[in-house]
């Protein structure tokens, strides 16, 4: 007689949305500059905020070292990471080359629909700017350049760039506020998706390009004059 399998139901976990819940608040207090750089996120002070217990924290810590955006230590626990403007000036690069690599791929498959999609995400991000929901600009701004690269159909580049874009969201609102670079950044999008619309990838990928390093150094130059102005 063959021993019996477990049924499928023994295998089942509960799903834990604690952890998940307490990161995506924890990111969102971070990238909205709740949290600055090198500030500390104390496991105990945050449990108690969030009436939980510490064990969902050190979770919720864990997905957002994994992201780039706190630095766990043996001895001083959960640090809000900095990065060095080399390295901010170097996620950048790797933007405008992963990204222009994806929508030249892209644009030969583009279709009606995908356009009209973010067409209507470019909409709701205008919207955002508009209405100064700046916890909105960083999310929606990658939902319409992913949009625009989703045809590429390169699943793995794809997931790498969402990262680096997660990582400069903080720093993207960051320039936007002290630039007020919002309608130039609105102008550009409405030219890159002209330009995909028109199936214009020998314009449409410089232009990207263009639009990623530009906002590059203006971040870097924002961030220059921030410093300055702290020291004074």
């Amino acid at each position: 007689m063959s021993p019996r399998l477990p049924s499928p139901k023994a295998h089942r976990i509960k799903r834990q949305s604690i952890p998940d819940s307490l990161a995506e608040s924890l990111r969102e207090r971070i990238l909205n500059g709740e949290f600055r750089e090198g500030d500390p996120l104390v496991q105990e002070t945050i449990a108690a905020e969030y009436d939980v217990s510490r064990m969902p924290v050190r979770e919720a810590l864990r997905q957002l070292e994994a992201s780039g955006l706190v630095k766990l230590t043996t001895h001083k626990g959960a640090v809000v990471t900095s990065l060095p403007s080399e390295q901010i000036s170097e996620l950048f690069d790797l933007r405008a080359m992963l990204e222009c690599d994806l929508l030249a791929r892209a644009l030969p498959h583009i279709t009606t629909d995908d356009l009209a999609t973010s067409r209507a995400v470019l909409a709701q991000l205008e919207d955002a700017y508009h209405r100064e929901d700046v916890g909105s600009w960083g999310r929606l701004n990658w939902e319409f350049h992913r949009s625009l690269y989703l045809p590429a159909n390169r699943v793995q580049t794809l997931a790498v760039v969402q990262g680096i874009n997660l990582q400069t969201d903080r720093y993207i609102r960051l320039q936007l506020l002290l630039t007020g670079a919002v309608a130039d950044a609105e102008v550009e999008h409405r030219e890159i998706l002209r330009l995909c619309e028109e199936g214009d990838a020998e314009h449409a990928v410089p232009y990207l390009k263009r639009h990623i390093l530009s906002a590059g150094r203006n971040l870097l130059a924002a961030i220059k004059d921030r410093h300055a102005a702290d020291a004074a």
